[in-house]
Parts: C-alpha cells; structure tokens; sequence
C-alpha cells in the first residue's frame, strides 16, 4: 500500500470523491430535506476554498514548497497564520468543499465517503507528508505538531 503513499493529487482526490458521490446519489436514492440546501453549501464550498487558499497563501508568504509530493523539500515550517488552527489547512479546506457538495447532493449516503476521504488523506498523504517534516525539521516539527491538531 505504500506505493499509493503521495501519488495522487490532492486535488485529483477531491474531483474522485465528487463524482464518486454524485454517482453514489443516482445509484441510492437517500434523499434528505435541507432547508436552505444551496446557502448551506455555498457557505460550507466557500469557507473550504477560503480556508485551503489561506494555507496556500501562508506557504508563498514563507517561500515554501506546496507541491504535495515533495514534502522533503520544504524550506521552513509554516505554523502562524492558519497554521495555528490546523497543520493541514488545504486539506481541512478541500474536506469542507466535499461536505458543502453533499449538502447540494441533499443524499445523506453520498457523505458517508468524507470519513473514507479523511481516511485516505490521512493515510496516504498526510502521515507522508509528516515523516518528511519530523526528518527534515525533527524537534521543531514535533513540537508544532504536538500543539496544532491534524485537521482542526
């Protein structure tokens, strides 16, 4: 299973688990009334593209690597700004983006994959990205690490 380990773009994923949450919709009709159902997905996309564009903005700010497949190559750890809340702001962001398209689904079987979007994150290129920081930043990274939580 390593070989997974930060293969697929992060972005990638989140168009894999849209389509594979539409389908999921078609196929099990589990539809569910959502008052204000366009609002409250607006606002969840919004706040995630917000939320991942300030994680994005906080790396060019410390002229550090957003590529997610070399995390090696970071040239500081970034822990102000949005950083402070979540070590993984970009993904926290793209998490909300998926729930806000499960509101728009209005299918509550469809958002039963964000667990299995956290999962896979999590483990195939989260728990990566970290064993490059700890090596490359040791002490300082397990500090940050020790006081920011992993999504929020």
């Amino acid at each position: 299973m390593q070989n997974l380990e930060l293969r697929i773009p992060p972005v990638a994923l989140v168009i894999i688990f849209a389509v594979f949450m539409a389908a999921l919709a078609y196929a099990v009709p589990a539809s569910v009334q959502i008052p204000a159902k366009d609002l409250f997905a607006s606002v969840l996309a919004c706040a995630g593209v917000l939320i991942a564009l300030a994680g994005v903005l906080a790396f060019r700010r410390h002229k550090t690597t957003v590529n997610p497949f070399t995390p090696e190559q970071s040239s500081s750890l970034v822990a102000t700004g949005i950083y402070r809340f979540s070590r993984n702001p970009m993904y926290l962001g793209f998490l909300l983006v998926l729930a806000g398209w499960g509101v728009h689904l209005a299918n509550w079987v469809s958002v039963l994959l964000l667990p299995a979007f956290v999962a896979y994150i999590n483990r195939f290129q989260i728990e990566p990205e970290e064993r490059a920081l700890a090596k490359r930043f040791g002490q300082q990274f397990t500090a940050y690490s020790q006081s920011v939580r992993r999504w929020l």
